[in-house]
């Protein structure tokens, strides 16, 4: 019998002929809902408010493509200072406000609906939820942007060509928001299959809380949200969801039997993402849903075909599986002449997360398979394929075939967030440590970190002073969260952009005698015209995609106190359009 799975299906319908509608309120065409006909019971929130999930995040295996962890088969040119100012709103950058449009158009008018005050708050508070999702993107992309709290039109020119309301107005606003949701949706477990709950809004509030507590420390910022007073929140926000005792950390299954992990090299990190039902599995804090044949996604495949790999940084990052920093004397590291040496006794979510011989590549009728991984241009730009989103069972790499679920929110992001936040404050004691990360680390059988962790012998330079606990956590947090999409920000808000100066940031696997011999029995050479781009470094030859375009000492990976990047520009058009909005420093 097919898993019963709650899919919505109905919103944007909903939602979308009320909002093309309302630039004609004076009609009331007999075949589409209007103003008079809608807004009478709770469930005409509900539809209305279905229409709004689609801006909860959803698979994809590109997340973090831009940053220090992956390297794509064409540079990004926003690293190399590339970025181009658009020209107008439509062009993607999130200069965009029909979304949030969107959100203020029923909260002006949800108000004659007729329910209990429970029933009608709990769907105003999947609304503001949204609304504070999306102005939180909007003030990590630009910084200063307008606070709109009503649906404008075309005759609200005050509002429509006002200046932009400082971040720490909107921040506030944003908070304002969550904090109503945390207080109005339904307990986790309590809420209808698929929809939002107490806790994902509490996640969402301590992820905006770390980001902008720790922007500011880091960027020396001042304000009426002070740096400590935003990390105090996060932490007690993630506090109280530890409370709750519903959500823990999970070792993944095999799935029914279609990963067959090898005997020694368990899954239980990697099989969580590639689960076919996330139901009641108690790491999920909010999930997307899938069923084959019903609604499925691409990640399977495009997992397979994206044109990324992971960079020689990233690998470096992974500690031995005693927690002891690979060039840190006596790690037992056997070094990186070729992929089983390297991958020996680290962390395990190293041969979980990157392509090797102990992972099986696919199953097919019970047959395991499994290969060192690939350096073309489409799945292993580096040598090293992220096959975090890689199911071993064919089907699943189908096109739009893929059918397992979506962590939204998860357990393992709060637990981190807790951590870091009371490092920040100083409170970070080992019941804490054991309460979060070494929760993480028990899943993979790995050795415990301690508030006196030793020193890494060859640091990543973020260019300041940092704690050795608080370096492990950051260390931990990249691991543990790759390919999900929060190392751009996490680099932003840290202001740790110095980290990109690292080359092997674009570096792939170090090319040896035996990998040759390895990838000679797939016909791939290395250098010269035919082979795969190199470059020699530090006495070394690696893989290194971006050879014949650019240099080692590109200026524009390094980013100053003061560079343009920090913020994306306003397009051009809204510029002309309302004289009252000034250009982000650095964009002309």
């Amino acid at each position: 019998m097919m898993k019963l799975k709650y899919i919505i299906l109905v919103a944007s319908v909903v939602s979308g002929t009320i909002l093309t509608s309302c630039n004609y309120t004076d009609l009331s065409p007999i075949d589409s809902f209007t103003d008079e006909s809608y807004w009478h019971t709770p469930n005409d929130l509900k539809l209305y408010a279905n229409g709004l999930y689609g801006y909860l995040s959803s698979p994809t295996a590109t997340g973090d493509n831009t940053s220090d962890n992956f390297v794509t088969n064409s540079y990004v040119g926003y690293l190399f200072d590339e970025y181009t100012i658009p020209t107008d709103a439509n062009s993607g950058n999130g200069w965009y406000w029909n979304d949030i449009r969107s959100c203020n158009y029923f909260l002006k008018r949800y108000h004659t609906v007729t329910g209990t005050e429970a029933e009608i708050n709990k769907y105003v508070a999947e609304v503001r939820f949204f609304r504070a999702l999306l102005y939180y993107d909007k003030l990590r992309m630009f910084g200063d942007v307008p606070w709109y709290d009503a649906d404008l039109t075309t005759t609200d020119t005050e509002q429509l060509y006002k200046a932009r309301d400082k971040a720490d107005f909107v921040l506030g606003k944003v908070i304002e928001d969550l904090e109503f949701a945390v207080t109005n949706l339904p307990e986790a477990g309590n809420e209808e299959k698929g929809r939002l709950n107490k806790e994902a809004a509490r996640t969402q509030l301590a992820r905006v809380c770390l980001y902008f507590g720790t922007y500011k420390k880091y960027h020396k910022q001042s304000g009426n949200l002070t740096a400590e007073s935003l990390l105090k929140k996060a932490a007690d926000v993630t506090d109280a969801i530890m409370a709750t005792g519903k959500f823990d950390i999970v070792k993944g299954t095999d799935n029914g039997a279609r990963q067959l992990a090898f005997e020694g090299y368990p899954l239980y990190y990697g099989n969580q993402f590639v689960q076919e039902d996330l139901t009641g599995n108690k790491e999920v804090i909010l999930a997307r849903y899938y069923a084959s044949g019903v609604l499925t996604h691409e990640t399977g495949r495009q997992v397979s075909q994206n044109g990324m790999g992971l960079s020689k940084d990233f690998v470096e990052s992974f500690l031995m599986k005693d927690g002891t920093p690979i060039y840190n004397s006596g790690s037992g590291y056997q070094g990186d002449d070729d992929q089983e040496k390297e991958f020996a006794n680290r962390d395990p979510r190293i041969y979980q997360i990157i392509d090797n011989v102990h992972r099986p590549f696919t199953v097919q009728n019970g047959v395991r398979e499994s290969h060192v991984g690939n350096v073309n241009s489409n799945s292993g730009v580096t040598g090293y394929p992220c096959v975090k989103y890689r199911s071993a069972d064919t089907k699943q790499a189908e096109a739009r075939n893929t059918s397992y679920d979506w962590f939204v929110y998860r357990y393992a992001e709060v637990l981190l967030i807790n951590a870091e936040a009371k490092a920040e404050l100083g409170t970070c004691t080992q019941d804490v440590l054991d309460k979060t990360v070494n929760k993480l680390r028990d899943r993979v059988e790995m050795a415990h970190l301690t508030v006196n962790p030793v020193a890494d012998a060859k640091p990543v330079a973020y260019g300041y002073a940092l704690s050795n606990l608080l370096y492990e956590i950051r260390r931990e947090r990249r691991i543990e969260l790759v390919a999900e999409g929060q190392r751009l920000d996490d680099l932003k808000r840290w202001n740790a952009m110095k980290l990109l100066e690292n080359p092997k940031t674009m570096f792939g696997l170090k090319i040896t005698d035996a990998v040759k011999t390895t990838y000679a029995k797939q016909n791939v050479t290395f250098g010269g015209e035919n082979g795969r781009p190199v470059i020699n470094y530090d006495g070394a030859t690696y893989l290194y995609q971006y050879a014949s375009s650019k240099a080692l000492d590109d200026k524009g990976r390094k980013w100053t106190d003061t560079d343009r990047r920090w913020f994306y520009p306003i397009p051009t058009n809204e510029l002309t359009l309302n004289k009252n909005l000034i250009q982000n420093p650095g964009w002309k």
